[in-house]
């Protein structure tokens, strides 16, 4: 299957339509099934200790899966998230970028299933494990 939208698209998409956090996101890698999302890291993503915040590593993995599917299906701003499982495994690196790779795993008329690994800019193994389910909305 075809990409529907390729990496400047999605980017100018999160610009487009989510401007309050685009500035937040670099879309690095999309290929089909699978896209690799940079968080870019400030200051206001940290919690006391100086580590990232859950909520900030939930948006990352959210806006991985977002722009997944949109890769496939293309501009649909309402696909919206009906459910998020996420495991936080060890602390991410202060200061440092986070990076989520997303895989969709199953990709339905009406539900679509990622998976996204969230690694610390510069440690191999993930800090965090996320799969969401999103809804997707009828074309008319």
């Amino acid at each position: 299957m075809p990409l529907a939208m390729d990496r400047a698209e999605l980017q100018a998409f999160l610009t487009a339509e989510l401007p309050q956090v685009a500035g937040d996101f670099r879309v690095e890698e999309v290929a089909e099934g699978f896209v690799r999302v940079r968080h870019v890291i400030t200051e206001r993503h940290l919690r006391p200790g100086g580590t990232v915040s859950g909520p900030t590593m939930f948006s990352l993995a959210d806006v991985g899966v977002y722009l997944a599917i949109l890769a496939m299906i293309g501009p649909r701003a309402l696909a919206v998230t009906t459910n998020c499982s996420i495991d936080f495994m060890r602390k991410p690196a202060a200061g440092r970028d986070l990076i989520c790779a997303t895989t969709i795993l199953k990709s339905g008329r009406v539900l679509t299933v990622g998976d996204c690994l969230i690694y610390s800019e510069g440690q191999p193994r993930p800090v965090a494990r996320a799969t969401l389910t999103y809804s997707i909305p009828p074309e008319h």
